[in-house]
């Protein structure tokens, strides 16, 4: 029989939720180091408007892992800096770039939403508010990509498509940094 843990003078975070925000802390710095790397490929092929895009979306990220990083600490737990490998460095597209950041954008949300349950299944509700910041963020982050994708379908990749894309991933790019710069204030 496991022994039921309490939180003490020196600790208010169970064990098991100290784990799955350290999951997503070590989620949140993949995150971070996959975004410079897609920057680094877009840089490299021409596309300035759409790495500015993913350097702002790398240094977001590391944010988040940073946010959690401090609220596992300052909750007593031990927040881990995580080893990142098997970063991908090269890709095949543009658009396998945008597809891929919706992918991963998804998996975040899932990782998110499971750590939100466990913590209202055992009623820490200290943690369960703390992550509703990330639930919000993930709802923006998915539609984010998702118009960046959209963008493909909608001007087409073909003469002067792929400079257009371009161009409008850096209207959205400002728009979601206007967006964020006024939650912030």
């Amino acid at each position: 029989m496991k022994a039921k843990e309490i939180v003490t003078l020196q600790r208010s975070l169970l064990l098991d939720t100290e784990k799955l925000l350290n999951q997503q802390i070590e989620m949140e710095g993949k995150s971070s180091a996959y975004y410079l790397s897609m920057a680094s490929w877009c840089h490299m092929m021409g596309y300035e408007n759409a790495s500015q895009y993913l350097y702002v979306h790398a240094d977001e990220e590391r944010m988040h892992m940073m946010k959690i990083f401090h609220y596992v600490n300052e909750a007593g737990g031990h927040a881990i800096q995580p080893e990142i490998t098997g970063i991908r460095h090269h890709f095949n597209s543009l658009r396998e770039v945008f597809e891929l950041i919706l992918e991963h954008e998804i998996k975040v949300t899932k990782s998110i939403n499971s750590i939100v349950d466990h913590a209202f299944g055992i009623k820490d509700f200290a943690t369960f508010s703390f992550m509703q910041w990330y639930v919000t963020e993930q709802r923006e982050e998915e539609t984010l990509a998702r118009r960046a994708l959209e963008l493909f379908d909608i001007i087409g990749e073909e003469g002067i498509g792929l400079w257009t894309i371009d161009q409008e991933l850096g209207k959205l790019h400002g728009k979601a940094a206007a967006s964020a710069n006024a939650k912030a204030q």
